[in-house]
């Protein structure tokens, strides 16, 4: 029963503190930067400026507001990892506003940029990684998407391409480019963390001695291999490709010991950005 449901503790607990991080972007970086940025804080930062409603209690009401178009369209599996982003950010923004009582930790541009771009990237990482989604303008493209088959990243990059053009009217035109290095930072680092932990590198080797390559890839390096049947090309003789995946730190030594044994062998190392599977994401069987 507990192996069931500290999965679910386990994300949730993930979810909660990535918003909160988040928040903690907006609150110390941001905000104290003038900074403009896109998705529904850079709207709710319009929405400020223009009417002074609070940025805390214009993004509960949107992401409410989206919640529901979601539910409706993306159905209730879509709402139900959705649900705990929708109001933990805006309440953990209000909250942490209200406790720092005005505390500043820099107001210089160039810092407020990246240190929220680090924080907003990594919290919207860190969520995704999870299966969930952070709400608000998440979700009108994946709307699109699935009403027109509007590509996602598209449509994001134009609705957040948008949300800065309506806060240039504001803003001066140095203002405007740290928003789009923002931007820029976030993307970088929520590809990053999307990636932590799961790039591994594919190894392929040719050679006359595929046979004991692969017994001591198994038997040293304690990888699985497969066993690839090809021709090579020129002289049209049948031979095997030894492939195997590895991690990044066991790459010199599956180089050094393929060459030990076929000081000729030619290797194909290249990176992978996923491995799911039995000795990576499940536990080694051997039999």
């Amino acid at each position: 029963m507990f192996k069931k449901i500290f999965p679910l503790l386990r994300d949730i607990a993930i979810v909660i503190g990535g918003n909160i991080i988040y928040a903690c972007g907006v609150a110390f970086f941001i905000l104290p930067g003038g900074l403009i940025t896109g998705g529904t804080t850079g709207i709710a930062l319009f929405i400020q400026h223009l009417f002074g409603v609070p940025i805390s209690t214009f993004v509960l009401c949107f992401n409410a507001v989206m919640f529901f178009m979601g539910l409706l369209v993306l159905g209730r599996k879509f709402a139900a990892t959705t649900i705990l982003s929708t109001f933990v950010y805006p309440i953990a923004l209000e909250m942490i506003q209200r406790l720092s009582n005005g505390f500043v930790i820099t107001t210089d541009p160039v810092l407020c940029t990246v240190f929220g771009g680090l924080c907003i990237g990594a919290a919207i990482g860190i969520v995704i990684r999870t299966g969930a989604s952070t709400g608000g303008m998440d979700i009108p493209p994946l709307v699109l998407n699935k009403l027109f088959r509007l590509p996602v990243s598209v449509t994001m990059y134009l609705f957040d391409f948008v949300i800065l053009i309506l806060q240039a009217f504001s803003c001066t035109g140095e203002e405007v480019l740290y928003g789009i290095l923002l931007i820029l930072i976030y993307t970088i680092v929520l590809d990053k963390c999307l990636m932590i932990g799961t790039e591994k590198v594919e190894i392929k080797v040719i050679s006359h001695e595929h046979e004991r390559i692969r017994q001591e890839i198994l038997q040293e390096i304690d990888r699985g291999v497969t066993i690839l049947n090809g021709q090579t090309g020129y002289m049209r003789e049948n031979t095997e490709l030894v492939l195997s995946v590895v991690s990044s730190r066991e790459v010199g030594r599956v180089r050094k010991l393929v060459h030990s044994i076929d000081s000729s062998a030619f290797l194909i190392i290249s990176r992978v950005t996923e491995v799911r599977g039995r000795g990576f994401t499940q536990e080694k069987e051997y039999k």
